[in-house]
């Protein structure tokens, strides 16, 4: 299969209920397995995001007084709609992402089913009756916390904008949403999917432009009642520390550094196959991605000899072409990352088993990379790797393999790999993570909470336990008498 001819969309600002064009250019949009400009991308002014605000005010006054069964019907449409797209905005997601066409088909899907979800949980955000003597009573409900400010990221460019916006429609809030410059396209898409299922103007908005303008603008307004980010721990701190000023809560999905732990009683080259679907997959660049692989040295050896056969068998390419498995890195910064991290662990002992370079002259494209070997002071044992390096060190216990787990600040996700009870009761329970998944690699979907214990995040996203950042609690005494 070759690469479609791409019909790029345009890329405006939403602000109450239309799309703006005529701005200048913030930057180019590029192509990373070609390197092709695909378009540009708007810089919002100053006054473009004072509208915004002021239309995400009106918004939230409508969508907050609006029925929760007429909020779920329109987010049924409009994940109906999406799914009705899904071949459409496919290829403009391939080509600004540099993913594989499984890869984005499957985050599209994905998008639609945290609307689909959330459509239904609206019905389940429940108050409650307090207990107290008569005459008077208690009760408590739950209002919307008001006017979202969601900032989402390039390597899932629709899926993270649909956790933001499908939590703030179904809670009543309004939402302006600040996507990644990398990724615009798909974003936008997205968002006419609710202009066209009827969402009210104001409810959305959609602005570009300096990231520091933008933050500190909607951050630092009293309009904004929620900042929510996925995105880095440093831009999380920022952000954070921005809120603060106005008294606002925040909702944070951060780095990880997920470690795998892999005892003596499993396969090894099964645990191997597996962990080469979702080390490799988005080309490693994902929150939840296997990041340290910490192998007891009984199966060592079995583990890495495989590791390296699976990696060496995959077809890396353009998301387009027929067969590809891993397609491009972002852009060329992660490129001169993964070399970076390459190079420092090479230099302080660690062996490349397979990869370690780029592939080819054209596009940003990364060797799937199995390290072994690799001592703790290696950098990628310590930052994020987003990128497809797997690297690997033998440990003499479980209990080694958990004080190296849980050494870091961060705490995201988290593997476990064992056929023995005890082992998988006593590992999943003590290590450090918002989320560990025993003897398979998966995420939360829409039903489950995801988050990260310190630096790896505040609050979580998915489940009910999604919608006590986004909304508030108010407790009413009534007397229950006449006067």
């Amino acid at each position: 299969m070759t690469a479609p001819a791409i019909s790029y969309p345009r890329i405006g600002l939403l602000i109450d209920g239309e799309w703006i064009y005529d701005r200048p250019t913030l930057c180019e949009v590029e192509n990373p397995s070609t390197e092709a400009t695909l378009g540009t991308v708007p810089k919002a002014t100053e006054e473009d995001l004072q509208a915004a605000l002021a239309s995400s005010a009106r918004g939230f006054e409508t969508w907050r007084k609006t029925s929760p069964t007429a909020r779920a019907a329109l987010m049924r449409r409009a994940a109906a709609l999406v799914r009705e797209r899904a071949e459409d905005i496919a290829p403009i997601f391939v080509a600004e992402s540099g993913r594989t066409l499984a890869e984005v088909r499957a985050e599209i899907e994905r998008s639609a089913t945290f609307l689909d979800w959330d459509s239904e949980e609206i019905r389940r955000i429940y108050g409650r009756i307090v207990p107290t003597d008569p005459p008077i009573q208690q009760y408590v409900i739950r209002e919307p916390v008001g006017p979202v400010a969601a900032f989402t990221p390039w390597n899932v460019p629709m899926s993270a904008p649909s956790r933001k916006i499908s939590a703030s429609l179904a809670t009543g809030c309004s939402v302006i949403l600040k996507p990644s410059s990398d990724t615009p396209a798909t974003a936008c898409l997205f968002a006419q999917c609710f202009l066209d299922a009827g969402l009210p103007k104001g409810v959305l908005n959609v602005v570009f432009g300096e990231s520091d303008h933008v933050s500190r603008t909607l951050v630092l307004s009293p309009i904004t009642r929620l900042v929510t980010l996925t995105g880095s721990i440093n831009v999380g701190k920022h952000l954070s520390r921005l809120a603060v000023e106005t008294m606002k809560p925040v909702l944070m999905e951060l780095g990880g550094h997920a470690p795998v732990l892999v005892d003596d009683t499993v396969d090894p080259v099964e645990v191997a196959r597996l962990a080469s679907h979702w080390k490799f997959r988005m080309a490693g660049q994902f929150c939840s991605a296997a990041s340290r692989f910490l192998i007891h040295e009984k199966v060592y050896p079995d583990f890495v000899k495989a590791l390296v056969r699976e990696a060496e068998s995959l077809k890396v390419g353009d998301g387009f072409m027929e067969g590809v498995q891993m397609g491009a890195l972002a852009n060329r910064r992660r490129l001169a990352t993964m070399e970076g991290f390459v190079q420092d662990a090479v230099e302080r002992g660690a062996k490349i088993a397979t990869g370690g370079a780029r592939l080819g002259n054209r596009g940003w494209f990364f060797r799937p990379t199995v390290l072994a070997d690799v001592p703790l002071d290696a950098r990628v044992m310590t930052e994020e790797t987003f990128g497809p390096i797997a690297p690997c060190m033998s440990v003499g216990s479980m209990d080694q393999a958990l004080e190296i787990a849980n050494s870091l600040e961060m705490g995201l996700a988290g593997f476990v790999f064992t056929n023995d009870m005890a082992t998988a009761d006593w590992l999943t329970h003590e290590l450090q993570a918002g989320s560990i998944a025993l003897n398979c690699f998966t995420s939360p979907g829409a039903d489950a909470p995801f988050g990260g214990y310190r630096e790896s995040g505040i609050g979580r996203e998915g489940g009910p336990e999604m919608y006590q950042s986004y909304t508030v609690a108010k407790t009413i005494a009534e007397r229950r008498v006449r006067v």
